[in-house]
């Protein structure tokens, strides 16, 4: 008789909610963001998506059959394997397929995106999360991994999004990461010098970007959600956000002879770009960002500051290699804000005399 003991991974509490509900509720609060991307792109949006979510899972898939053995004894046990597989199936490659297509750019040559995205995929969940064990092992975000991944192997053109149509001007077409200078200098006319109103920053009209980042009133609808049904804290995002709004206020008044503050920059520094949409479904995510309340607390400070600098320097969007160094610091986070014990309880000390 075996009298081992199994010890699950911790925490050991009981709960109605698993992996699985709370991945389908990610994919339930991704949802606006993806059609608002559909309305805004067209239809080279929504095989982006199908063709990132398709190759993500299929990625797991194939790589879950091969570690079990499944082209063992002329494929004997083919159909064992798909069985644990799908039993085991929690929607995580779903969410990483999904979030890895709204941070890509759609493209005037939506075809050439495919192969990417593929690429992509393939490295985000084979790499860097069943390499390193599946589920809840992985040291970065797979999504965020992905993207700095082909961001860095392949030249990324982007449309504008401009009254609910998809548009292909050659002059508003540029490579590689959202330029945040071109975007806020871009104006309705072509002209270069009025600025994008804050509403059409929040609405995603007439401005360029990656496919689930331009409407934030769509990511913005999810952040609701997620709040609701208890799988972010409210408090997370809009740390983020705030910190970000005012580090990049305070470092865009700086010059050579004077200083000025200008608290009309704000709402610009956080509607552009994918802040946003890093705020809520990248930087919260439960396996790479800290455990206790402190940790969680420099975490999104260092982040914010972390992603104000970068973005006034290179004058690109750079959230997704913020979400990258942050995850590969939680681990020293955690090690040095250590978090009370579960049910801790603090002792009082008594007065002497009594």
């Amino acid at each position: 008789m075996d009298n081992s003991i199994v010890i699950s991974t911790p925490p050991h509490v009981k709960s109605k909610r698993t992996t699985r509900s709370i991945m389908l509720d990610v994919c339930f609060a991704l949802a606006p963001a993806a059609i608002a991307g559909c309305v805004f792109f067209g239809w080279q949006a929504l095989l982006i998506i199908l063709m990132s979510v398709f190759a993500c899972v299929a990625t797991e898939f194939v790589y879950f059959f091969i570690a079990n053995k499944g082209f063992s004894n002329k494929c004997r046990d083919a159909k064992a394997v798909c069985l644990r597989w799908t039993k085991q199936f929690d929607f995580t490659s779903v969410v990483t397929g999904i979030i890895l297509a709204l941070i890509l750019p759609t493209t005037d040559k939506w075809y050439q995106v495919f192969y990417e995205v593929i690429f992509g995929a393939i490295f985000a969940i084979a790499v860097v999360k069943m390499l390193f064990g599946g589920t809840g092992k992985n040291l970065v975000n797979p999504a965020a991994a992905g993207r700095v991944f082909m961001f860095l192997s392949f030249s990324i053109t982007t449309v504008v999004a401009a009254n609910f149509e998809a548009i292909s001007d050659s002059s508003l077409v540029f490579t590689d990461a959202t330029n945040l200078s071109g975007l806020l200098t871009y104006g309705t006319g072509n002209n270069p010098t009025s600025y994008i109103s804050p509403l059409d920053l929040f609405l995603g009209t007439g401005i360029m970007g990656s496919i689930g980042e331009t409407c934030k009133l769509a990511i913005l609808i999810g952040y609701v959600y997620l709040c609701i049904r208890g799988v972010i804290k409210w408090w997370q995002p809009l740390l983020f956000l705030a910190v970000l709004g005012f580090t990049a206020v305070l470092l865009a008044g700086f010059t050579f002879d004077k200083y000025t503050f200008d608290m009309s920059l704000f709402l610009p520094s956080i509607l552009s770009g994918g802040v946003m949409f890093g705020a809520v479904f990248m930087l919260p995510d439960y396996v790479t960002s800290p455990k206790g309340v402190w940790g969680q607390l420099l975490y999104y400070v260092a982040a914010a500051v972390l992603c104000a600098l970068l973005r006034h320097f290179t004058k690109t969007e750079v959230i997704s290699f913020v979400v990258l160094l942050m995850n590969l610091v939680t681990p020293l986070i955690d090690k040095y804000l250590i978090r009370k014990p579960f049910g801790y309880k603090k002792v009082k000390k008594q007065k002497e005399g009594k």
